[in-house]
Formats: structure tokens, C-alpha cells, sequence
């Protein structure tokens, strides 16, 4: 079958090769994809949300399933568009139609529908321009520290945590009154807290059946120890150590089969795949968020531990037959560095030869921001390349991604020597 990824990084660029690898494919084709994803199959100059541009070469080039990576074309409506044009109707979108992808694109919808169907999260109130004062007077009786959140999409940057009350007041003012995060934060969340450990759970979901993916755990601080600012996630380790399957039950029995259900009982028709945003609380999940598609650059972890034909599994969710398909993972455990350019998650540049990569035959290299240019594959981005590495345990794994990430250079290359360490004291000798 033909199939089209749209996206254009590390994400997407390992999808790309990890569906390059199934029988079932004949042509693979990346919009936009970089310089990475070129070697698996055919970039096409497309935007994610050029949806008529996406159509017309998914018709002429007969395209079976559209995977759309990224969260922005989702909640923009690219399925219902699919949908709602009859010469459309026999290509199969992976991505949730607009009403499931409420689910990222309004913290306020999301926790909504969390606490009508009894999924564990932090308690919450919304608040907008109108009610702004009512949000002051909450901020006074709240405990400490206070998370604010912008409703919308704000490319991973609409939350904040206030140390204080004063300061939660100011940045509630700058987010509805001054339009601090934009359209994004014309409403706000004010959270409670939770103070425990982070992780992420995928979820592959047909409507009605699903598949638990694999674990892991990102690092979004630019510094070593978890430190400075945030990024889009400087790497990721699979599995979480600490993840049991005693508490992978939890998970599946609290939130996973409750968020289906849910789903359902809304008559929300979702095809694609759940991130669950999880913190760990005296061994107890709770949700902090969800994500209608798979993140970056836990992707990149956790297809590598696949071992099931992934377009197997995606015609499963396009023909709602997934309970009738078989996945199965690796004992493996792996480890992803992100490659970063000087200066990110601030100002950067762009242009910087990336050269070294020949070198490389231990990891996987997955292109993000890249792009080929007059016969060098150069930077195009602020995350710029993630090396990941298969190994029998998680010391093993850093171990041989750290080692292929100096490998590699361009001028400001950056990258976190410490990724995963904070894991290593779950892991019995």
C-alpha cells in the first residue's frame, strides 16, 4: 500500500523508518519531511495544514492512509476534512477528527472530560478575560505553587509555574488581558500542583480496541541535572523503569479504558493515537494531559522497541479491526539524545553543515531539523538530529547514544550528557 506521513521531524522521521521496513509498503511518501526521512522514502514540498494541496496528491498518487504526525493539523480539522469529500472516502486518515483532538487543542475541554469520567488529575478552575477578577480572588486562597495554563495550542510553551500568589496574578493579567500566549491563552487553567514523577504512555486506538505502546520518559530542561529553560525535549529513555506492570494496570484500568469509554459515550469517533502526560503521586497515576498524537522525541524510543509490522497495526485503526492484530515489543531498553543548535530553546541559527554521520553504526539517526542543501545535509531547526541506541539494559543504551552523538558536529552542537541518569537508581544490579 501507499502511505503518507505529514510532518516534518524526528517524530515523523521515525516513523518513516520503521514503516520502510514492513512488506506490506510500496510507496512511502514524508510533507514536508527533511533530510532524514528522504532516505526511507519520497519528500513532498507540502505544508501540514495545506490540506487541499495533501488531498490532491493523496489522490493522485493513490495513497492508502494518511499519518499525520504533528498535533496543529489535527486540531485544525484534517480528518473531517478528508471526511467530508466524497472522492476522499477511501483513504484512511490515522489522526483523531476534530472533536478528538479537543483533547490537546483545549486544556478546558480535556479537563472537562476528565472529571466527568472519574479520570485522576489535578483539580482545576478556568478563567477568561470576562471572569478575571473571580480568577484573582482564586489565586488567593490556592496552594503553592500555582500552574497556569493557556487553554489552546501555545507550541508547548502556555504553561507556567508560580512560586507565588503575586506572581500567578500577574501572569493570569499578562494571559488574558495582554495576550501574553495569543488566542491560546484566551482562556486559562489554574491548576493545583502535583509534585511526583513524570512519565508518558501511548495508546494505539481504533474507536474501540486499543494497543498499550511502550513507556518512556522525556527531558524537556536545555541544562544538565534538569536545569534552565524548557525545550521541546532534549531525549527520552524506554521503558520507564519505575513503570510497572502493577502500575501499567493502574494506568489501563484508571485512565486508558475510561478515556475510550468516554470517547464513545460523546459519540467521539477516534482513530489515531493517546499520549498520556502522566505524574506518578505515592504510586498513583494521574493525568496532567493529553496529547492526540505521538510525542517528540518519545517516538523515537519507543517505535525502535516495536517489533510488530507498524503498518500492520495502522490498517488495523484505518479498518477499526485492531483487536485482531498482534503487538509485540522488545525487552530491549532504549535511549534517545537530542542534538540541539547554539543558543536553543532561544535565538539559533540555521545553515550549519552537519557533518560525522558516516560514522554512526550502533544507533539509529533521526533527522529533525535538517535539510539538504548544494550536496551537505545542514541544520534547519532547533532540534536538530536524535541518536538512539538498543541495548540490553538502560546503562548500555546511554552509553552507546552518548558515544554516537559526539560523533557527530556541527558548529554550536549541544547535547545533554545526562540524560536518563536520574533513572539509574530504579535499575537492580
Amino acid at each position: 500500500m501507499n502511505i503518507l506521513i505529514v510532518g516534518s521531524g524526528g517524530r515523523e522521521c521515525a516513523f518513516a523508518w520503521k514503516i520502510s521496513q514492513s512488506k506490506q509498503i510500496d510507496k512511502l511518501y514524508i510533507a514536508p519531511g527533511n533530510a532524514g526521512t528522504g532516505i526511507y522514502g519520497i519528500n513532498v514540498p507540502l505544508k501540514v495544514t495545506d490540506f487541499e494541496g495533501i488531498a490532491a496528491f493523496s489522490i493522485e498518487n493513490a495513497i492508502d492512509i494518511v499519518l499525520v504526525g504533528p498535533e496543529e493539523p489535527l486540531v485544525k480539522g484534517i480528518h473531517d476534512y478528508f471526511l467530508s469529500r466524497p472522492d476522499l472516502a477511501k483513504i484512511a486518515v490515522v489522526g483523531p477528527q476534530q472533536a478528538g483532538a479537543q483533547l490537546e487543542g483545549s486544556k478546558d475541554f480535556s479537563k472537562r472530560f476528565m472529571n466527568k469520567y472519574g479520570i485522576p488529575t489535578a483539580s482545576s478552575e478556568t478563567f477568561t478575560k470576562e471572569t478575571l477578577q473571580e480568577g484573582l480572588a482564586y489565586l488567593d486562597n490556592h496552594s503553592l505553587p500555582i500552574v497556569l495554563k493557556a487553554d489552546g495550542l501555545a507550541a508547548g510553551k502556555g504553561v507556567l509555574i508560580c512560586e507565588n500568589r503575586e506572581e500567578a496574578k500577574v501572569e493570569l493579567r499578562s494571559m488574558l488581558m495582554d495576550a501574553k500566549f495569543g488566542e491560546a491563552g484566551d482562556m486559562v487553567v489554574v491548576e493545583q500542583f502535583l509534585d511526583g514523577i513524570e512519565l508518558s504512555v501511548f495508546v494505539l486506538t481504533d474507536g474501540n480496541s486499543y494497543k498499550i505502546l511502550p513507556s518512556a520518559k522525556d527531558y524537556k530542561r536545555i541544562g544538565e541535572g534538569d536545569k534552565g529553560l524548557n525545550t521541546g525535549g532534549m531525549g527520552s529513555v524506554s521503558p520507564v523503569p519505575f513503570a510497572s506492570d502493577e502500575f501499567l494496570k493502574k494506568v489501563e484500568d484508571r485512565i486508558i479504558i475510561p478515556t475510550i469509554e468516554g470517547l464513545k459515550a460523546e459519540q467521539i469517533p477516534y482513530k489515531g493515537f493517546i499520549f498520556l502526560g502522566l505524574m506518578i503521586v505515592n504510586d498513583d497515576p494521574y493525568l496532567i494531559e493529553y496529547n492526540v498524537r505521538m510525542g517528540d522525541p518519545e517516538t523515537e524510543s519507543v517505535l525502535p522497541r516495536i517489533e510488530s509490522d507498524l503498518v500492520d497495526l495502522l490498517s488495523g485503526v484505518a479498518n477499526q479491526n485492531l483487536h485482531e492484530k498482534t503487538l509485540t515489543l522488545s525487552a530491549k531498553t532504549a535511549a534517545t539524545i537530542v542534538l540541539v543548535s547554539g543558543g536553543y530553546p532561544e535565538k539559533y541559527e540555521n545553515g550549519k553543515v552537519i557533518t560525522g554521520l558516516e560514522n554512526i553504526h550502533e544507533s539509529i539517526v533521526f533527522h529533525a531539523g535538517t535539510t539538504l542543501k548544494e550536496g551537505t545535509v545542514q541544520t534547519n531547526g532547533g532540534r536538530v538530529l536524535a541518536v538512539t541506541a538498543l541495548g540490553n539494559d538502560l546503562f548500555e543504551a546511554l552509553q552507546q547514544a552518548t558515544a554516537d552523538s559526539g560523533r557527530i558536529f556541527y558548529n554550536g552542537r549541544y547535547f545533554r550528557t545526562d540524560i536518563g541518569f536520574d533513572l539509574m537508581k530504579y535499575i537492580k544490579n
